[in-house]
């Protein structure tokens, strides 16, 4: 049986740069909600510290990330990400979840 497996990504715009992450982080919300293993795809940002960001996904299993990180939208993302932001990803497997 295969289990969720869940990615919360942290990403902080670099000086200047936050308006141009945050157009790229709510562009890739629709497509990303739209693959077939995607379960949740939730953009956050910090009330504290507004060039903050969080992405909050959930897939349904290991093949369904390797699937996201195949797109087109996700292939346009890690060519721009870097530019924009320090992030730190974590990719996570459940242990209790309801």
């Amino acid at each position: 049986m295969s289990a969720p497996i869940k990615v919360i990504a942290l990403l902080t715009a670099r000086p200047g740069k936050a308006e141009a992450l945050h157009t790229l982080l709510s562009g890739m919300t629709a497509p990303s909600r739209a693959e077939p293993g995607n379960l949740r795809y939730d953009l956050w940002q910090d009330q504290a510290e507004p060039t903050r960001f969080i992405l909050d996904e959930l897939y349904t299993d290991a093949a369904a990330v390797a699937a996201h990180r195949a797109t087109p939208h996700f292939q346009t993302y890690l060519a721009a990400i870097n530019d924009l932001a320090e992030r730190t990803a974590f990719v996570l497997d459940p242990i209790q979840i309801a």
